[in-house]
């Protein structure tokens, strides 16, 4: 199916590895320039951006703070500058640091909710501006069904998906009119480098609730995101698609 996304122009944040990095790719293969953004991967970010390349389009890594809303905006316009121009935001960068609340400090919480939720706040609205006086663009947030239902030791993780979400859903209102798409990718379980570090019994018990028994890979979750970044979605807008093999039923 073709997407239509040939000439496209994407930033994709946390794009060096795991999903971020499959949907820089996948963007990249349906025809989009993608600029990705990374904070200590250098390695892995050359690697995504070669990969970019080899599919034709033009790749760019900036190494930038999610969490420094001066970043963003100097990120954003950067890629305007040598793109030419906008079409489409994924945000994608995020972090745990686990913990039940009568252990958790106030860094722990401090720390992912400045990068998860204001991090978001930060590109979102970078774009926003950007999309609203050129009046189209599409921006789709990566949360997580933890931000839907909770999960144990991460109240700070699944506050900051949720406030993913109920952000992404008044975004969606404030810039329907200006023909901007916004929407929320949910996945469950994903095999990523980050869940190669969760202990074994925990991914045992995550594998037990799905319902299909196996993980998404991130190359399904970069699919997703591709059509909600195409005019195929072009009347989806203020939805939170999970994608978790029947893990949050």
């Amino acid at each position: 199916m073709d997407l239509g996304l040939e000439g496209k122009n994407a930033i994709v944040t946390g794009g060096s590895i795991g999903i971020g990095a499959a949907i820089a790719v996948t963007l990249a293969r349906e025809g989009c320039n993608v600029a990705i953004n990374y904070r200590r991967h250098d390695t892995e970010a050359k690697a995504t951006v070669q990969k970019i390349e080899e599919a034709g389009r033009r790749g760019l890594a900036v190494k930038a703070d999610v969490a420094s809303y001066d970043d963003a905006q100097s990120m954003v316009q950067q890629v305007v500058r040598e793109f030419g121009r906008l079409d489409i935001m994924v945000c994608n960068a995020g972090i745990n640091w686990d913990g039940v609340i009568w252990k958790m400090t106030e860094e722990q919480w401090d720390t992912v909710i400045r990068v998860n939720l204001k991090g978001y706040f930060n590109y979102n609205k970078a774009a926003a501006l950007v999309f609203k006086d050129q009046k189209s663009g599409k921006i789709v947030n990566i949360s997580s069904i933890n931000g839907m239902r909770g999960k144990f030791a991460q109240t700070n993780y699944a506050a900051s998906k949720g406030g993913e979400i109920a952000m992404s859903k008044s975004l969606a209102r404030e810039l329907g009119k200006f023909n901007v798409n916004v929407n929320v990718v949910a996945p469950g379980m994903v095999m990523t480098e980050m869940a190669e570090a969760i202990p074994p019994e925990f991914l045992t018990k995550a594998m037990d609730e799905t319902a299909l028994g196996r993980f998404a890979t991130s190359e399904e979750c970069a699919d997703l995101v591709a059509f909600l970044c195409s005019d195929r979605a072009r009347h989806i807008t203020g939805e939170v698609i999970k994608i978790d093999g029947g893990q949050y039923m």
